[in-house]
């Protein structure tokens, strides 16, 4: 295998999410400068899934008019487009306008709105393209794809987003017509940034350019190119359904003179998706788990990110997000090692996820004042569970991954989909939560009191 095309691969899956993760991880900075505040994740929300439109529109294509719409085009297109909007962030993210009388951030939503159309679309246009490529490379995409949180990330680190210290501020109180009695108060202060949101969002479109200079020697590279499928691959994207056809064919067990009774049924297909190898019963139960996995971990969890940390105290909460980052490619690493597909692990490990992130969202219920909050035990156990979270649940998406990739060129189409829908859902299920019923509260990480 090509060093070089692993490189590649991985630099081609950051620039996946790279965007949308790095807006998130900004916020801390970006909401007191606007008049939107800390609505603004609420209405980021919902621009995330309006962006849907992007996916939905090329799986329809790839269902009605197979081999009309060029996937490479589809990719410069989006690339570039994700490169100027971040280049237009930096220099117009603080603009407002006055619609209806009130002042909007309008210049930062509607940027916002291409930044997430370029990422959702890369869902059902990325995952598919690697399939000019030989499997082992798939992985290494899922582990640039992990790289796209993780990367932002470590900038905002360093940048000092969210670090905050409790001062005191003195309060004079009227207690007579000719007496003060002066009062202390903790507040928080959060301490300026190392450098602006301006220079964050030029480092962002730099990563974009990055993935345009991954993917055009991809597409280009002779070193690449050896490492290609061209025909098959383009056979496929030309014919449609027929590439699972010919995949099925391909793949066909070898006839032998003498076949055992036993022996006969593994060569009949179990159903007619991709090479036949699953029955109906098993594509659905992987695709359904595709959409838990991904609703968990890209919209109902991160929403709760805040509420379930942030109790005990602010280096928990960006130890576990950074941790958390890591775990992300460290799975896919995992997975390139032991590659496994088998489908009562793939249970196993989701239930395992699933139980876990039930303790997440435990926390985040009863913040202010969750379990052990006052309890060293109550640091590690929350950071460790959001990093056993992410480890198990993605290498359970990249064994998903693995597997319809197997399957041929529309599965990877249908699995970008279906990530798109779950995460969709999740979104959707907890907007109202969060942001108009208010279920979950936050303290004040100075003045919060908690019975021991």
């Amino acid at each position: 295998m090509s060093l070089l095309t692993h490189a590649l691969a991985c630099l081609f899956g950051m620039g996946s999410w790279v965007a949308i993760n790095g807006m998130w991880v900004e916020l801390p900075l970006i909401v007191p400068e606007i008049p939107e505040g800390w609505y603004l994740p609420s209405y980021l929300t919902v621009l995330i899934q309006l962006a849907n439109m992007g996916p939905l529109f090329v799986t329809l294509m790839h269902r009605f008019y197979p081999g009309k719409l060029s996937e490479v085009a589809v990719i410069y297109t989006i690339i570039s487009l994700g490169i100027l909007a971040t280049l237009l962030l930096a220099f117009f993210w603080k603009e407002t306008l006055v619609i209806g009388g009130d002042s909007r951030s309008v210049p930062l939503l509607v940027l916002t709105f291409f930044l997430s159309l370029v990422d959702c679309t890369s869902s059902v246009t990325f995952l598919p393209f690697m399939m000019r490529l030989k499997p082992q490379y798939l992985t290494t995409y899922f582990i640039g794809e992990g790289l796209s949180g993780l990367v932002p990330g470590l900038v905002a680190l360093i940048q000092g987003v969210g670090v905050v210290q409790c001062v005191n501020q003195t309060h004079a109180i009227n207690e007579t017509w000719n007496s003060t009695t002066d009062t202390f108060e903790l507040q928080a202060w959060y301490q300026p940034a190392n450098f602006s949101p301006q220079i964050f969002f030029i480092f962002l479109s730099f990563m974009m350019g990055v993935c345009l200079v991954a993917f055009l020697l991809l597409n280009y590279h002779p070193a690449v190119s050896r490492e290609c499928k061209h025909n098959r691959y383009l056979d496929g994207v030309a014919n449609g359904e027929n590439r699972e056809l010919a995949h099925r064919r391909n793949n066909q067990p070898e006839q032998k003179p003498m076949i055992s009774p036993l022996e006969s049924p593994q060569s009949e297909l179990k159903s007619s998706f991709g090479s036949g190898k699953y029955s109906w019963m098993q594509v659905l139960f992987v695709f359904v788990v595709l959409a838990w996995v991904n609703a968990l971990t890209n919209a109902v969890l991160p929403a709760v990110q805040s509420y379930s940390c942030l109790p005990y105290g602010n280096s928990a909460y960006h130890l576990a997000a950074t941790l958390a980052a890591v775990a992300n490619p460290a799975a896919c690493f995992i997975a390139m090692i032991l590659p496994l597909r088998s489908l009562l692990l793939m249970a196993g490990l989701t239930t395992f996820g699933t139980g876990v992130g039930c303790y997440i969202m435990a926390t985040a219920v009863l913040s202010p004042c969750p379990i052990l909050v006052h309890q060293s035990t109550g640091t590690f156990l929350i950071v460790i569970a959001w990093v056993l979270l992410v480890l198990t649940l993605s290498y359970v998406k990249v064994m998903i991954g693995v597997i319809l990739r197997d399957e041929g060129h529309s599965a990877l189409v249908w699995c970008g989909a279906v990530v798109q829908l779950g995460s969709m859902l999740g979104a959707l299920t907890m907007f109202p939560l969060v942001s108009v019923y208010n279920f979950f509260r936050s303290g004040d990480p100075c003045n919060t009191k908690c019975p021991i």
